[in-house]
């Protein structure tokens, strides 16, 4: 059942990107049902930067003005909704807000769960520290390197891939090596004990921009095959109509483009660059 939910998300997912150009802000309808009349209510963990986050007490981050955009050309008003992310989930399916608008990872458990409309794929990044000392431009320019990873996370797959295919190639092997955390991969990279870090795209981001003199991200993005979406109640076609009308509104007029700036994430994750 979680392989036919999924494989009817990605479906839709082609069709959605297939059609034709967005309506105008004057023809985004707004549903026929919210839980507060006049508002567009959504749930958000603000701890994802740079999607959802605070600053000075205040949300801010891509999704946060990305919906906020996407209310008003509903003609409603924004009405975020702070919690923790586990609770976002049934939160929604009790009907205490319209819509999750929080970066939320596409899996199929979770379609069997809610209805998604996508607006991004997540990928991952090569980080080395600033000006290149090794002259890294892809992967394939890391045999015979020290890579750092998070210990069991997706990165460690990928370096212990690239090694395979190193040795493979009659070349020196990639050097995995494992940390607690992304932090402590980072410092590795920043003292000099590890050539590159592999982050996730949404990590890596954060991470230049905190510390621009240190790092510095290469190459492009590879394994963006991961999908984020607004989520809405299971079987709720007339809000997950008005999502899609009003998401590709906001790519038609410019904002997402605009705002995909702003963040600093690379087009490759993007799903409108056609």
């Amino acid at each position: 059942m979680r392989l036919k939910h999924f494989l009817a998300l990605a479906g839709g997912l082609a069709a959605f990107c297939a059609v034709a150009p967005a309506a105008s802000a004057a023809e985004v309808a707004a549903p026929g049902k919210l839980v507060e009349s006049g508002r567009l209510t959504y749930g958000t963990a603000a701890t994802f930067r740079p999607f959802e986050y605070t600053v000075d007490g205040k949300l801010v981050g891509f999704d946060i003005e990305l919906g906020a955009h996407m209310a008003k050309l509903m003609g409603l008003e924004p009405n975020p909704m702070p919690m923790d992310f586990k609770g976002l989930i049934p939160a929604l399916q009790s009907g205490r807000m319209d819509l999750i608008n929080s970066a939320m990872y596409i899996k199929p458990e979770r379609a069997e769960q809610v209805d998604f409309v996508p607006y991004m794929r997540v990928g991952n990044e090569v980080i080395v520290r600033k000006g290149n000392p090794r002259g890294v431009n892809s992967r394939d320019d890391l045999c015979g390197a020290k890579v750092a990873v998070t210990l069991g996370g997706i990165q460690e797959n990928y370096a212990r891939e690239d090694d395979a295919k190193c040795k493979a190639a009659g070349k020196t092997g990639v050097e995995v090596m494992t940390f607690p955390t992304a932090q402590d991969s980072a410092l590795a990279v920043r003292t000099g004990r590890a050539d590159a870090f592999y982050n996730s795209t949404p990590g890596a981001i954060v991470q230049v921009a905190e510390a621009p003199d240190a790092y510095e991200i290469v190459g492009t993005t590879f394994a963006a095959d991961t999908l984020i979406g607004f989520a809405v109640q299971k079987g709720n076609t007339d809000m997950k109509a008005a999502v899609e009308a009003a998401l590709k509104a906001a790519v038609a007029d410019g904002t997402y483009a605009t705002l995909m700036k702003k963040y600093n994430l690379p087009e490759a994750v993007s799903l409108f660059n056609n």
